[in-house]
């Protein structure tokens, strides 16, 4: 039985490490070139293992990317939310609340906007129920709830009204980023961007809570 579990352990071990060098692979390449731009076979190389395995990890290089941003995305999530719960704990308004949990998000996405745009495209209209698209729309749904969660300081608006609200914010955080129209402009350009309509949606409903 040790034996057995042994083994078992050498293999989790020897998967979790192809994993890792699959990852660190897909990472650089597409930082480099854009995941456009990367074929499959390079990525398995610089990992140095089989193409067959590396399908193994990820069908197609979508997924890859998916795999990869997915690590970014939670990264910046969690940020946001160190930045936007010590701004809560202040006085600060809403808004910079909220922006302080989008910020590290557009920064992620708008690094090489070519993967986040590709990333974003895949989450919304990709299968839902595969592995990696799955573990990305959860960290959709946990960014979009803290959004609402934030929303609890905007006067008589329920839960209800501040889950629809996150949606619009997340909305609009999407087509920013994925529109051509923005592709060439910068983290902080789009950031301004995405604020500026923030502020508009806020506004509106401060308004109506008045």
């Amino acid at each position: 039985m040790a034996q057995q579990s042994g083994l078992v352990g050498r293999r989790e071990k020897a998967m979790a490490d192809k994993r890792k060098r699959i990852m660190d692979a897909a990472r650089s390449l597409f930082a480099e070139r854009g995941m456009g731009h990367v074929t499959t076979q390079e990525v398995s190389d610089r990992a140095d293992v089989a193409i067959g395995t590396l399908f193994r990890y990820a069908a197609t290089k979508a997924e890859l990317l998916i795999m990869v941003q997915n690590e970014k995305f939670r990264a910046a999530i969690d940020e946001g939310l160190a930045a936007s719960g010590s701004l809560s704990a202040s006085d600060a308004s809403t808004e910079d609340a909220v922006m302080a949990l989008l910020s590290p998000v557009i920064d992620c996405v708008r690094e090489q906007p070519e993967n986040g745009r590709r990333y974003l495209h895949e989450l919304v209209f990709g299968d839902p129920v595969e592995e990696h698209r799955s573990a990305g729309l959860a960290e959709a749904w946990r960014f979009e709830a803290a959004i609402a969660d934030l929303l609890r300081t905007l006067p008589d608006v329920d839960q209800a009204t501040r889950v629809t609200l996150a949606r619009v914010i997340t909305s609009i955080i999407h087509v920013t980023m994925t529109a051509t129209l923005h592709l060439g402009d910068t983290p902080g350009e789009v950031t301004a961007i995405v604020r500026s309509q923030l502020a508009a949606v806020l506004r509106g409903h401060e308004r109506v809570g008045s």
